[in-house]
């Protein structure tokens, strides 16, 4: 009960906010989209749900991030998320990173990207990551975080090892295609431990067997967009 009131008291004050008359169109649309403001971040964040495995993503800043400012981020991400959506077996989901900033996950599954059992990654996928570093390489204080799946065939040994490879093969290209290094800041083996199927199904498993890539702002980006913002 104190949940739901919670929740209608933070679905009044956004709706209060988005009336305002004073308020910008972009800011408006930035707290009821792509930004978000620090008095109603955990609202928010209860609202839209929060990505159990983005809780550690975001740069360490130590301060609430302004509304304006998650705005500014927000809109960077909007685009990002974009033209990632436009890269053929790309999948890109909008969540929060530990800051409240929008933040997005790209999926690319792994039976587009690697052979069963491997780790090398073929022609196909070398080219959507081509397109998918152009984006990197135009957001330099765009952070990313790599994590490597697979499905529950095999042992827990063999599993980590080889989502660790494909986590890895995944950030070397991307290194490769002039995506900075200081940009990448966790590579990451999940083994099966964060199926989102049924590994029970051979359907599942195709599912289980991806790479995520986290794009979130940076230290740097945060603080860009505060300056803007001022």
């Amino acid at each position: 009960m104190k949940k739901n009131g919670f929740v209608a008291v933070i679905l009044s004050a956004v709706i209060l906010f988005a009336s305002c008359s004073s308020m910008s169109k972009a800011v408006k649309g930035g707290l009821l989209g792509g930004g978000v403001g620090a008095a109603l971040g955990a609202g928010v964040g209860a609202l839209i749900g929060k990505d159990a495995k983005s809780a550690a993503i975001g740069a360490g800043i130590g301060t609430a991030v302004g509304a304006t400012t998650g705005v500014i981020i927000g809109k960077k991400m909007d685009k990002a998320a974009a033209q990632a959506a436009a890269i053929e077996g790309a999948r890109v989901d909008s969540i929060r990173d530990a800051n409240n900033l929008k933040a997005l996950k790209v999926t690319f599954d792994s039976g587009i990207l690697f052979a069963t059992g491997k780790s090398t990654l073929n022609q196909s996928s070398k080219a959507a990551l081509t397109k998918f570093s152009k984006i990197l390489v135009a957001n330099p204080t765009m952070d990313i975080t790599v994590l490597g799946h697979t499905d529950n065939v095999g042992s827990l040994d063999t599993n980590q090892k080889l989502s660790q490879g494909r986590a890895q093969a995944v950030a070397d290209f991307l290194k490769s295609q002039n995506v900075g290094e200081a940009q990448i800041k966790d590579i990451i083996g999940k083994n099966f431990s964060q199926p989102v199927a049924d590994n029970a199904t051979a359907a599942g498993k195709a599912a289980n067997r991806r790479v995520e890539v986290y794009m979130y702002a940076s230290a740097a980006m945060i603080n860009d967009a505060a300056a803007q913002a001022k």
